[in-house]
């Protein structure tokens, strides 16, 4: 489920009180949406307060139940939107030690719970941020470069609800166009051909 503005802000408020060794890592996923290796792999030395940003550089990927740093999962994902000498990442606990990617998700699935707010993952604090961000007129290239999303149409094919977000944010024909050799999941692909059956027809049949 994508929470709403007013959602994911009365869950950090929360957060906040309730878990604030994590609080600023979620806050960070919830308004810039990076993925959750992305966010545990962010690097001290890829932080610049001094400008507010961040370049993601790194992430980190968890294989047999045990954590390995790799470079974020294509070219595009390389991007740029008290510091730890011994891990070298920004986000780390109490006790300066890494987090473990599947000890944020299951903390963050807690707080949920105690709570008792509407259930939802924590890849979804990811569209939440997008969705926030395009509901609130930030350009969708802009907004997909932040995601590290290969295309524009990969951004609104991800977070657009409704018909009238889709012709909003993205030209159909374009859409149309580039529909044939966009990878997307198989779910994905087939909720958006029933959503919209021109896109699973053949060009020259669009075209007629």
């Amino acid at each position: 489920m994508v929470w709403t503005d007013q959602l994911v802000a009365e869950f950090l408020d929360y957060a906040e009180t309730e878990a604030p060794d994590l609080h600023p890592l979620l806050h960070f996923m919830a308004y810039r949406g990076p993925r959750r290796g992305e966010a545990r792999g962010l690097l001290d030395a890829e932080v610049r307060l001094d400008k507010a940003e961040v370049s993601i550089v790194n992430q980190i990927a968890v294989t047999g139940g045990a954590t390995r740093h790799k470079k974020p999962e294509s070219e595009s994902g390389n991007r740029d939107v008290v510091l730890n000498p011994d891990t070298g990442l920004f986000f780390v606990r109490r006790d300066g030690r890494a987090w473990h990617p599947c000890s944020v998700s299951q903390r963050f699935r807690r707080l949920i719970q105690r709570g008792d707010f509407p259930p939802a993952r924590l890849h979804d604090l990811r569209h939440s941020a997008a969705t926030i961000a395009l509901q609130a007129g930030v350009d969708v290239k802009v907004v997909s470069e932040q995601l590290g999303h290969s295309t524009t149409t990969l951004t609104v094919l991800n977070e657009a609800a409704t018909a009238e977000d889709l012709t909003r944010w993205l030209n159909a024909e374009t859409l149309r166009r580039v529909w044939p050799s966009l990878w997307l999941p198989v779910r994905r692909r087939a909720l958006w051909q029933a959503r919209f059956p021109e896109l699973a027809a053949p060009p020259q049949a669009v075209a007629s």
